[in-house]
């Protein structure tokens, strides 16, 4: 547990008061869904509550609460336009929905996530939304690593978060400032709504604002390169997200030149955070950290290339044209 207990007590409290505001008491428990240092969620019943990061904005979580109250179809929207405060962390109210199964990969909603991003995309952003988180958050997971015991795996990693360009690292401001752009998408930002069995929606607004699209396919894009994602699951996603005539990629032809750049980052912050972890618990890494260790040291040997393809970067996906 990382949460202090008071903070638990405080969020089950406000978790069950907005779940029964019509009565004093009810018989049903609390759960913990989460408990991060960046986010600690309890449920009561149908009602969530979520204290964010210690060092959230509040000028910053409140335009993207508001932005997700008027997308209703798209966003889970908030119980509450405004967050409250809980010993000195920024506390939200959701409506309760159903994850994705982990146990059940063959139900993996690849093709709701990719509508729902299309979707996302197309829809004017808001003046007032501060850009989208991706970058800034792969720069997070690369300053943990440097600040890591001494590991061989840490090498790669950085030298190919070296030969990014400096807005996939959060040196620079992104090329592109209007999309609309989840920020951190993979599918366990996806519930259905109503609970059990409503429509999928994106849920977690933390990195939600304006900059590159390609960023929101760049986890599935890497690791369908990586070899971690089936093909057939990856062209699931990137056909529905092509068939809601989604900005990021062309609608026919070769989707790499947009999703090179992100992918490559998201590689890096994933291999980042994953030998971070294990020089944390004393072990090497394992099969799949390993992979995409391995995926840096290919990357750092090829640059990005500027309008040019990532298929000759090491990656252990197969050619194909047809993606």
């Amino acid at each position: 547990m990382t949460a202090h207990p008071l903070l638990l007590t405080e969020l089950t409290f406000h978790a069950r008061a907005r779940a029964h505001e019509a009565g004093p008491s009810c018989p049903c428990g609390a759960a913990t869904l989460a408990d991060r240092p960046d986010a600690t969620v309890v449920r009561h019943a149908g009602t969530v509550a979520k204290a964010h990061a210690p060092d959230t904005d509040p000028d910053a979580l409140t335009p993207r609460l508001t932005t997700a109250a008027r997308l209703p179809d798209v966003l889970l929207p908030p119980l509450a336009a405004t967050p409250s405060s809980v010993h000195g962390r920024l506390v939200t109210l959701w409506p309760y929905g159903t994850p994705v199964d982990p146990d059940d990969p063959d139900a993996a909603p690849w093709e709701a996530a990719g509508a729902l991003l299309a979707r996302l995309h197309r829809t004017p952003a808001p003046t007032a939304l501060p850009p989208m988180r991706g970058p800034a958050k792969a720069a997070h997971a690369v300053a943990r690593l440097r600040a890591a015991a001494p590991h061989p795996a840490v090498a790669p990693v950085l030298a190919a978060w070296r030969a990014l360009p400096p807005w996939a690292r959060a040196e620079a401001p992104m090329p592109d400032t209007t999309t609309l752009c989840h920020g951190d998408l993979h599918l366990g930002q996806l519930v259905r709504h109503p609970a059990p069995d409503g429509p999928w929606r994106l849920i977690d607004v933390d990195d939600l604002g304006v900059g590159v699209p390609a960023w929101d396919l760049a986890r599935p894009a890497a690791w369908y390169a990586c070899g971690l994602l089936p093909p057939d699951e990856w062209t699931r996603f990137l056909a529905a997200y092509r068939a809601g005539s989604g900005p990021a990629v062309p609608g026919a032809g070769d989707p790499w030149p947009a999703l090179d750049v992100p992918a490559r980052a998201l590689t890096v912050q994933t291999a980042a955070r994953a030998v971070t972890k294990s020089v944390a618990r004393g072990r090497s890494p394992d099969e799949v950290e390993q992979c995409l260790v391995d995926a840096c040291a290919r990357m750092g040997s090829v640059p990005p290339a500027v309008g040019g393809r990532c298929r000759e970067v090491g990656c252990n996906r197969p050619r194909s044209d047809s993606v």
